[in-house]
């Protein structure tokens, strides 16, 4: 397709498509991305009716120009607010769903329309934003409905029938009530990050941070909770320039690697940490059977979970991994560990403080 007329100006640099119809309805101005969405060469469209260049439908498969009529319509109306409509292709509508506002330019006096402009997009992108908080909403609601059943059932069972439980059968149940609302803090601690992550508004607050400690520390949590000691391994290569690091959000890019190597790995989890002048690279490998290569680039997107394993957690946690490291300026990626596993790899740059938020 050739580029935007000259009456186009400065249309061109605008993302969605713009339509600029004369007071006879006759095309003047038709950007690039009309043109691409529109599926017309640009020259092709000029001078033709704007109905035949930009056909379009409601969801009831009326004709939307007949329905609104901007040039014989109401003299008080200006425009016409979002709305989703199809283009039409051929005779059926057939053609794909676009996001429309329209604007009447009137002549202040005869209040006739001077000139008519069209702005569309894309809907598929609305479309996923859409699956994207149903599925958000579909995982929220999966995961708080096992735990605060649990909360619940305890705690009426322990209302109900206080004196017939003794005190062990009080602590178990208490104990169970006590982590079922732990895993509900986890739960909306992720949620608040995906959106902090998502409106680029993450706050860190850095300090001088020991990273093998920290990861000793990650190794520890995880043989508390019953995973045996000789499955882990440290390996520290050079002395760490001084990094300055969150460490609260380090603990949580560690922590959600680690888990993902117990989850879908086997055998060791093995932590290396290289030093360089500008900071560190952190790698996390297991040897379990890795991600198979076309799954890779899916990795770090949200609601992702490896085929074959048992439905737990959001797969929320190598999303919210992926924007902590970036926020501290670092990167981070996926690969083939030399031992077959998942490696994921990721970089921490070192220097002074700065202070976000």
């Amino acid at each position: 397709m050739s580029g935007g007329s000259s009456d186009s100006g400065s249309y061109d640099d605008l993302p969605d498509g713009v339509l600029v119809a004369d007071d006879t309805g006759a095309v003047i101005a038709v950007n690039v991305a009309a043109a691409r969405l529109l599926g017309r060469d640009v020259q092709d469209a000029l001078g033709r009716n704007y109905r035949e260049v930009i056909p379009l439908v409601d969801t009831a498969g009326n004709d939307w120009w007949s329905c609104t009529d901007p040039y014989a319509g109401l003299t008080t109306r200006t425009g016409q607010p979002e709305r989703q409509l199809t283009l039409v292709k051929g005779r059926g509508a057939d053609g794909h769903d676009l996001l429309v506002t329209a604007r009447y330019v009137r002549e202040p006096e005869s209040r006739r329309v001077v000139r008519l402009v069209v702005c569309f997009r894309d809907a598929a992108a609305r479309e996923r934003v859409d699956r994207s908080r149903a599925d958000l909403i579909s995982t929220v609601a999966h995961e708080l409905r096992s735990p605060l059943t649990s909360v619940k059932g305890f705690t009426a069972t322990l209302l109900a029938k206080w004196d017939r439980f003794n005190d062990e059968q009080k602590k178990v149940m208490l104990q169970t009530v006590n982590a079922d609302a732990d895993r509900v803090t986890r739960l909306l601690a992720e949620l608040l990050d995906v959106s902090r992550i998502d409106a680029g508004r993450l706050e860190l607050r850095r300090q001088v941070v020991d990273v093998p400690t920290a990861i000793r520390r990650s190794f520890a949590g995880r043989v508390a909770s019953g995973e045996p000691e000789d499955r882990f391994v440290l390996m520290v290569d050079g002395d760490l320039p001084e990094m300055w690091l969150d460490p609260d959000k380090l603990d949580q890019i560690l922590g959600n690697l680690v888990e993902n190597a117990l989850k879908y790995g086997d055998g060791t989890v093995t932590v290396e940490v290289h030093a360089s002048p500008a900071g560190a690279e952190v790698i996390v490998r297991d040897e379990g059977s890795g991600i198979p290569e076309e799954l890779l680039p899916r990795v770090f997107g949200k609601f992702w979970r490896q085929a074959g394993v048992r439905r737990t957690g959001t797969g929320l946690g190598l999303f919210i991994t992926k924007g902590l490291v970036e926020a501290h300026g670092g990167h981070i990626s996926v690969g083939h560990a030399p031992s077959g596993g998942a490696e994921f790899r990721f970089t921490l740059p070192a220097g002074a403080p700065t202070y976000e938020g």
